[in-house]
């Protein structure tokens, strides 16, 4: 998730998540911490290497454009699981033909799109992305004035947990995802501490439990995600977003903007890539149409190819227009 973003999500959680990866295609999901596909960038051949990221929007959207690849149009799908800005190298080199859901890397941008030019733009993905600081809604609605920040300090001895050193938690995600939550609780001189619960599932499951005893929590987190229709949640009202107040990672004192939500190919992809890739530029949808297939692998218990194919079956007037 984001550049300030998750830049988007102990050890049970990261093995569901490789298992579930494992399941976007029937071609598997490597680590490309530890290796490449030998399928990208292989020329002449019908091949295409989707690079996914951690959480589950972005496991939806590879789900259901790998099912179609396959299944429309005939391509061998192969996967690869990589954190957020070490997969814009992967794409540069070709060791991925595309990302679909990146939440805004202006340096890597300038660098290989602008720069480079080994990375092109694939256009939006159809998705604002947004994160903010969250609290349960039956806590806002017994104390409205927690969506203030100002006002968090009072709630200091509520928001404390065995990890938060005494202080109120705020509740991060993964440590690799880009968050300006450390510079922002020492920039607004909150009593806070933020504790990572190590990935999105892990800290689904903390959020889940907090809401199932009915106890207050504050927890960084991101829209669109399908847990909002499981667990209410009303956001923090931080400093307000102006352009630029975000640049030095150090002195960050403001919200996190609201970003389109785009994909990127490798350039010599686009150029040779064929149908492929003219449907992952074509490739564009809705929140909700994201929310309905990572709603069906999180909470159904769905394999991510078993919910886009139930997707791309209840859904042919909104992808046929992608394959042509």
């Amino acid at each position: 998730m984001p550049e300030p973003r998750p830049s988007r999500r102990t050890t049970v959680a990261a093995l569901a998540a490789a298992t579930a990866l494992a399941l976007v295609t029937g071609c598997g999901a490597a680590d490309m911490t530890r290796q490449s596909s030998p399928y990208a960038a292989a020329r002449g051949a019908k091949t295409v290497t989707l690079s996914v990221q951690s959480w589950v929007g972005a496991q939806a959207d590879t789900a259901v454009a790998g099912y179609l690849l396959e299944h429309e149009l005939g391509y061998r799908v192969d996967t690869v699981q990589v954190d957020e800005v070490p997969a814009w190298d992967a794409l540069s080199q070709g060791r991925v033909d595309a990302i679909l859901e990146d939440w805004g890397h202006p340096e890597q941008q300038k660098r290989y799109v602008e720069e480079k030019k080994t990375i092109v733009d694939g256009g939006e993905l159809g998705v604002t992305g947004h994160i903010g600081w969250f609290v349960p809604t039956y806590f806002a609605e017994e104390h409205p004035d927690v969506t203030d920040w100002k006002n968090l300090g009072r709630y200091t001895d509520r928001l404390r947990t065995a990890e938060s050193r005494g202080k109120g938690q705020l509740l991060d995600g993964s440590p690799s995802y880009v968050t300006n939550d450390k510079a922002l609780v020492k920039n607004l001189k909150l009593d806070l501490e933020v504790v990572f619960a190590g990935s999105e599932a892990a800290q689904i499951t903390q959020i889940k439990q907090f809401a199932k005893e009915k106890k207050p929590f504050l927890t960084y987190w991101y829209q669109p995600q399908w847990l909002f229709e499981r667990v209410p949640m009303t956001e923090v009202r931080l400093p307000e977003y102006t352009e630029g107040c975000d640049a030095d990672p150090e002195k960050v004192a403001c919200a996190y903007p609201h970003t389109p939500l785009r994909k990127y190919l490798n350039a010599r992809f686009a150029d040779e890539g064929g149908r492929a890739a003219a449907f992952l530029k074509k490739f564009h949808w809705t929140v909700e149409a994201q929310n309905e297939v990572a709603l069906m692998i999180a909470e159904d218990k769905l394999t991510p190819r078993q919910a886009a194919q139930k997707w791309v079956e209840r859904h042919e007037d909104l992808w046929r227009p992608w394959v042509g």
